[in-house]
């Protein structure tokens, strides 16, 4: 067996082979989350083991177990090029990280990995502190250490927009509870809560059932947060009560805004997204988009959903959409409906991804989201850069969260994004536990790729945990971290200015960055070096 030790939370750790990347020391900001894992070799089917915690003053250590979820073929052959692990090939690979705690049982052969976070609170103060964990694996007792240099700074809130849309009926689904029952609020707020505590700053609101990822004729379960009613003179009115809950529940978990759910449907624009009246469905696939019963509606709808907001302190904290990833074929559509978005909702700011820079250049979309693939056409020329991926793009080593990718592929994306001074990010799944086109559901330990049709857990970042309560992935500590870095930068950005803190990603593009963790890593502590100065 051999001996327990301590390694970077960049390197995945797979039962067959004993993982490199071995971490003595660190050093982050104060208000810093901050992982790493502790490897373990068992050579039984069922092994005990046994870990203590340092006491951590100003702080908590949280803890968990890492398992694996298997691969299938269909979705490794769409990101082909030189950088997977193993690959990219069939398999079991870790990404589950179950909260466990100080004494469980570890199943199978071979390395394990128990993962930390060093979780800081407001009186986690600076210096130089020794981290040790008695670790006890089968019948033998070890000892684990890492030194840790807390930095006396904090990472700087830059204003930064983050969202992964939230998936309510797929919670609904899962736990078999009843949509706006009192059950159905606690699990929606377990999971904003974890969404929040990985970065996530901004929760997409169903005022109406979201038109994403649907099959054309068919629907999925109703979250509707809108109220509404006709009555018999046909005059619509409307019921905010389910909206403000969701909008107090999201605060009270930290979050900042609320991207309000699209008003047309995906790909295209030419259709309204299900809309449920006195209990009926009063649109929906069959209603055209640029439509006068249609129109009429949304107008009545900004007429009192615009002093709601207003009055209740958010209005500047919303963004709204009008129809997902538009192609140039779709730009009649769009541009008609766009325009009158804009006379109904004035003021407000409007978002969607798209890659085509034509939508902006005939200033017919305000804030595009393109694709990281595109970046290139659209940094410099819009006023605000946002940026996307969703299952593209493929190959070319380009930046994504796959789970057969190295997990500096992932964590790069904050280094590319301050590189690009990027202000906002956007990625389509946060819970979707459906096939392509919500045709059926999965269970995401069991189906990683939404029944073949998406690259490995394209679709989640999180698993459904007990008791309504999410299971974070690997994958979603990563991506954390890897805003961490962006948010470091302007820390360094506030102190030594913007070139300064540019010079250490100048060679930093969407498909360039380090390949391993010792080198990222690298570049982290020369980041954490130069805050350090000032």
């Amino acid at each position: 067996m051999r001996k327990p030790y301590i390694i970077n939370s960049l390197e995945k750790v797979f039962s067959d082979e004993a993982p490199g990347g071995e971490l003595q020391r660190f050093s982050l900001l104060k208000n810093e989350t901050y992982s790493f894992q502790i490897v373990l070799e068992c050579e039984t089917d069922e092994t005990p083991v046994s870990i203590g915690l340092p006491a951590l003053s100003g702080g908590h250590i949280a803890l968990y177990s890492a398992e694996n979820v298997p691969i299938e073929m269909p979705a490794r052959v769409k990101c082909r090029d030189d950088f997977l692990l193993r690959g990219g090939e069939v398999g079991e690979y870790p990404d589950v990280l179950r909260p466990c705690g100080t004494e469980l049982i570890l199943k199978g052969k071979g390395f394990h990995a128990l993962w930390i976070d060093l979780v800081p609170d407001a009186g986690f103060s600076a210096g130089e502190r020794e981290l040790v964990f008695p670790v006890r694996v089968g019948g033998e007792e070890f000892s684990v250490c890492v030194a840790a240099n807390v930095i006396d700074a904090l990472l700087e809130d830059d204003g930064f927009v983050c969202t992964h849309w939230f998936h309510s009926d797929c919670l609904a689904t899962r736990y078999g509870v009843e949509v706006f029952s009192e059950e159905y609020w606690r699990i929606v707020e377990n999971y904003v809560r974890c969404a929040v505590q990985h970065g996530i700053n901004m929760i997409l609101t169903p005022l109406f059932t979201p038109p994403l990822d649907t099959e054309v004729g068919s629907e999925r379960p109703t979250v509707q947060l809108v109220d509404v009613s006709r009555g018999e003179d046909g005059a619509w009115s409307f019921g905010f009560e389910k909206l403000g809950r969701w909008i107090d529940m999201c605060l009270a978990a930290g979050a900042k805004y609320f991207e309000m759910s699209h008003f047309f449907t995906q790909w295209g624009a030419e259709h309204a997204p299900k809309i449920i009246a006195d209990g009926k469905r009063v649109f929906g696939w069959e209603t055209k988009a640029r439509g006068r019963n249609y129109r009429g509606f949304l107008t009545a709808l900004a007429a009192e959903l615009v002093p709601y907001l207003k009055k209740n302190g958010v209005a500047e904290k919303c963004f709204f959409h009008v129809s997902d990833e538009p192609g140039l074929g779709n730009l009649p559509y769009y541009k008609s409906n766009a325009a009158f978005l804009k006379k109904i909702l004035p003021g407000f700011r409007f978002i969607d991804a798209m890659s085509d820079y034509t939508f902006f250049a005939l200033r017919i979309a305000e804030t595009p989201i393109p694709s990281i693939a595109a970046v290139d056409d659209f940094a410099g020329k819009v006023p605000e850069l946002w940026c996307y991926y969703c299952c593209g793009p493929a190959g070319e080593n380009y930046i994504n969260r796959f789970i057969f990718y190295p997990s500096v592929r992932n964590r790069a994306l904050g280094l590319a994004m301050y590189r690009y001074d990027c202000r906002g990010f956007l990625q389509w799944g946060y819970n979707f536990w459906n096939t392509a086109l919500s045709r059926a559901t999965v269970d995401p330990y069991q189906d990683t790729t939404a029944g073949g049709e998406f690259p490995a857990g394209d679709g989640f970042v999180v698993y459904p945990g007990d008791d309504g309560a999410p299971v974070p992935s690997l994958r979603f500590k990563v991506f954390r971290d890897g805003l961490t870095d962006f948010h470091a930068l302007h820390t360094l950005e506030r102190l030594a200015g913007r070139e300064e803190a540019e010079k250490l990603v100048e060679n930093i593009r969407f498909n360039e960055y380090p390949r391993t963790s010792t080198e990222f890593l690298a570049l982290r502590e020369k980041i954490n070096e130069e805050i350090a100065k000032f």
